[in-house]
């Protein structure tokens, strides 16, 4: 959990304090969080492995020390390299005055939305979302009695009248979960704010690099720090970073859960963060070259990519994002599901598995028709032989293997025809 640097609640000057001229967010990756009295004499914030902190006598532990970063109190709290790490993350988020970690990215957006919601509170959720934030909805949030309903994010005209008097929050993700497509997110999250409820957005596809969440409307951006920021698929995170008195709620409410990062997998976040802009850089090259290949084959009907020129979710992409990612998505035109297996076990140079945003490239099927409820897959308008989905996550190998190891998947699909 951490405070930006400079803030009244903070602790000593950071490399990054309002004495220093702004810094541009390919800069502050690299610099974010390393305070001298965190790194000393080293690059690096050394791994602080404690479940205990000592204080020098009674008076000490007496006084107390205030519930900040910073400040030693126990290990639960953290220390240097947690600290780092979390100062790092509010650094790039425009507008935040914090961040909390979580131990994952779905701990992380179950930490938000119970800091904002209460028995008896309505919560709208994107038709398109992640699936464990759906299962959230059934398994943890009904039972505390806390409804969700579910919205066609696409529906921007419709929207305000999805409130009533109990509605408390809004969940977003954009781009969508599987399907990728991009809301109105500032439209939304205005709407959401007159009505008095709290927006929160899943912004682990683009981080703050690509789209800086609380600038553009929002008031929690959430991140799976599994994913881009670790950027080498070997650890497990979650962030939330928000303004005040948001903040203070994330914070107080992750305490009182016991929410906890092993200061080992902050380390690592931390060497993985360092890199963040360059690797999305490439995979968004390497991503743009992969769609051009797969916009000229007759076997796929559409492509699901926003960085896509002429795609439906296009124009918001460009007017709101400043960057991409490697992540996108493509539906095979007819084919069974026989066929989609024989292209995705052909692959060689994409691992089959659940995660993305690491250095290696992945591959899953998807068919989203099942975790709809708003919204309809396919979408209408579609021929419904055109259902069966593939999701791509383009990593940093050459992007000419992936082609020509993308050639030898549609070769083995076609050899049973």
């Amino acid at each position: 959990m951490g405070r930006r640097s400079g803030d009244a609640e903070g602790t000593g000057s950071g490399r990054l304090s309002g004495k220093d001229k702004p810094l541009r967010p390919a800069t502050r990756v690299v610099e974010g969080g390393r305070r001298k009295e965190w790194t000393g004499a080293v690059v690096n914030p050394p791994v602080w492995r404690a479940s205990t902190h000592l204080y020098a006598d009674s008076a000490d532990l007496a006084t107390g020390r205030p519930n900040e970063d910073g400040h030693f109190y126990y290990g639960r709290r953290g220390a240097p390299t947690q600290w780092s790490l979390a100062e790092a993350l509010t650094e790039l988020e425009p507008g935040a005055a914090g961040t909390v970690l979580y131990p994952s990215g779905v701990a992380a957006i179950a930490g938000s939305l119970l800091a904002v919601l209460k028995q008896g509170d309505v919560l709208l959720m994107t038709d398109n979302a992640y699936e464990p934030s759906r299962v959230m909805a059934r398994t943890l949030l009904a039972p505390l009695g806390i409804e969700t309903r579910f919205f066609d994010p696409l529906d921007v005209a419709g929207f305000a009248g999805r409130f009533d008097e109990r509605t408390a929050a809004v969940l977003l993700e954009s781009p969508g979960s599987l399907t990728m497509e991009v809301c109105d997110v500032p439209a939304l999250a205005a709407i959401a704010r007159e009505k008095g409820a709290v927006t929160l957005l899943d912004n682990t596809w683009a981080s703050p690099l690509g789209f800086p969440a609380l600038e553009r409307g929002c008031d929690i951006s959430i991140m799976s720090l599994t994913k881009h920021v670790g950027g080498h698929s070997d650890l497990m995170m979650g962030s939330a970073a928000a303004g005040d008195p948001l903040y203070g709620k994330l914070r107080a409410k992750a305490q009182a859960m016991g929410h906890v990062v092993s200061p080992d997998d902050a380390a690592l976040a931390l060497r993985g963060l360092r890199t963040l802009a360059v690797r999305l850089n490439q995979e968004t090259s390497s991503c743009l070259e992969v769609v051009k290949f797969l916009s000229q084959h007759s076997e796929i009907a559409y492509i699901l990519c926003p960085l896509l020129p002429g795609s439906p979710s296009y124009d918001l992409w460009s007017r709101d994002f400043i960057g991409g990612c490697g992540l996108f998505s493509f539906v095979l035109k007819g084919g069974d599901e026989a066929a989609r297996a024989r292209f995705i076990d052909a692959l060689e140079m994409f691992g089959i598995g659940y995660s993305w945003g690491g250095y290696e490239s992945l591959v899953i099927p998807f068919d989203p028709a099942r975790a709809r409820t708003a919204t309809s897959w396919p979408p209408s308008g579609w021929d419904p032989a055109d259902r069966l989905g593939i999701r791509l996550s383009i990593g940093l190998e050459d992007p000419a293997d992936l082609i020509a190891d993308l050639e030898g998947g549609f070769a083995a699909m076609r050899s049973a025809r």
